[in-house]
């Protein structure tokens, strides 16, 4: 995890940040009108952006995805107390992508995300499922915490809204830009110094992302039962119209503090992506411990 912080050495890495935060935010904004609860969330189709983007410019794409939402939200009129969880849940869904892909074991293709073979597209999906796993429950969890709505309203919404995007529009955006970005020499692999990377054993890497992945699907799922089990909010009801003042539950708060604190636990032990199992341009590295 140690790159989210190093990064900010690197003034390429800076500047890469900024770009991001603008395009995300440039890319958020148009569809402020297209409300699904009015001044909190819409339909959000530039929800592809924080994975794709993280996938080839790791921590840039985290820090900037955050910064981009949290800009989005001033400028779009949907600046709320909840925004800050918002900035959590993008870091989140940018943060994940390049942490998870090449450790989840057989669900793994172990190449480039070039979206050119089956294997590459079900991982891709697969990350993209947790991403918005984990941003949904961040942004819920947040939400609930702040008395406003009940956990499994925006944590359905978030969800759904963020996977069919990165989803659908994930694959072919990847497919166009992964190479060039590649042969740019602009992955975030390429710019940071490598002793600005996390330098983590194959086996506590693996285990970290593993965990990573079934904590954030769990958080989700364990939290949306808590809802619609315990505190009896309709399942159907994420679409509909739902007032502000609902939320608050006392067990959702507690769930959610240690569902994230596993996850930053998790986060702390983790590597990026490739690192000593294949380098970005595809060849061989020699890896310590394997």
């Amino acid at each position: 995890m140690k790159e989210v912080f190093t990064m900010w050495r690197d003034g390429r890495m800076v500047a890469l940040t900024a770009v991001i935060a603008a395009v995300y935010m440039t890319a958020l904004i148009p569809f402020k009108g297209l409300v699904l609860i009015e001044g909190f969330t819409e339909i959000r189709p530039a929800n592809v952006l924080p994975v794709a983007f993280g996938l080839m410019f790791g921590p840039a794409a985290a820090w900037g995805s955050a910064i981009g939402n949290l800009l989005s939200d001033a400028f779009g009129g949907t600046l709320t107390a909840g925004s800050v969880f918002g900035f959590l849940g993008n870091f989140f869904t940018g943060y994940v992508g390049y942490k998870l892909w090449g450790h989840l074991g057989r669900l793994s293709c172990d190449t480039e995300p070039t979206m050119r073979s089956p294997s590459q597209l079900l991982e891709f999906v697969v990350v993209s499922f947790v991403a918005a796993a984990g941003t949904g429950a961040i942004i819920a969890w947040g939400l609930d915490l702040l008395g406003l709505f009940p956990f499994s309203v925006f944590a359905t919404i978030i969800t759904v809204n963020d996977f069919l995007a990165a989803a659908v529009i994930g694959p072919p955006l990847l497919y166009v830009l992964y190479p060039r970005i590649r042969d740019a020499g602009l992955l975030y692999t390429d710019l940071m110094d490598e002793r600005h990377l996390p330098d983590v054993p194959p086996r506590q890497r693996r285990i970290a992302a593993i965990g990573l992945a079934v904590v954030s699907v769990a958080w989700l799922v364990v939290g949306i039962a808590i809802s619609v089990g315990l505190q009896g909010v309709p399942f159907g009801v994420a679409f509909g119209d739902v007032a502000p003042g609902t939320g608050g539950s006392m067990l959702q708060a507690v769930v959610g503090a240690v569902a994230f604190s596993l996850v930053l636990g998790f986060s702390a032990l983790t590597a990026d992506e490739f690192r000593g199992r294949l380098d970005w341009r595809g060849k061989k590295r020699v890896e310590r411990g394997e």
